[in-house]
């Protein structure tokens, strides 16, 4: 009735401006939280490449590569390292994410049910990186740098076999996300993270 009694209220937006306010208010706060779990998913794939040259010895350095135009950086070596060493040094980043992913789809298999920002940007991170290397793999570009030609020419295989067993994890960890109640997308998103290790056999 206010509105008709007084109409020059339907011109107050005071109340409407707070609302709209405190709405983008909390999608901004959310999507903070998401891209703070994607940084700590650049975080770990990097940090296992750290980690691998630093076990294993290597003088690391930070390099400045383009893909697509996109400037970036990559850990890279000074070091000749053994094809096996250098598989393991290209791959750490992968194993890194893959094992961070499991533990977070394990820990909490319904996780697009919960309000977990932070968690949800960590595995959005794995997801892209994934299909992004991936794909990368599969169709040979991207720079020279890329890890799945850096696990290829380590091993003596081919790229696009190492773009294959990089994308498969990346897709059904999403498929596990929208499908938790899956219990064969659950094992073969396991199995093929353990794929991922099998050069190291021979």
């Amino acid at each position: 009735m206010a509105s008709i009694t007084n109409p020059l209220s339907m011109f107050d937006i005071k109340d409407k401006v707070a609302l709209i306010t405190g709405a983008s208010g909390a999608f901004g706060m959310v999507a903070s939280r998401v891209l703070a779990g994607a940084g700590l998913g650049l975080a770990a794939h990097e940090g296992g490449h750290l980690v691998a040259n630093w076990m294993l010895g290597t003088d690391v350095y930070v390099k400045k590569v383009e893909g697509g135009g996109v400037p970036f950086f990559a850990i890279a070596h000074r070091d000749e390292l053994s094809r096996r060493r250098e598989f393991i040094v290209s791959s750490a980043g992968l194993w890194a994410q893959a094992a961070t992913a499991e533990w977070l789809l394990t820990r909490t298999p319904r996780l697009r049910s919960k309000r977990a920002a932070l968690s949800k940007g960590l595995l959005a991170f794995h997801v892209a990186t994934s299909v992004l290397y991936g794909a990368a793999g599969l169709g040979a570009f991207g720079p020279p740098e890329r890890d799945t030609r850096g696990m290829a020419v380590a091993m003596g295989g081919s790229e696009r076999l190492a773009g294959a067993v990089v994308l498969t994890p990346g897709i059904l960890d999403a498929y596990r996300y929208f499908y938790p109640s899956a219990t064969w997308a659950r094992w073969a998103s396991r199995l093929s993270k353990m794929a991922m290790l099998i050069p190291l056999l021979r």
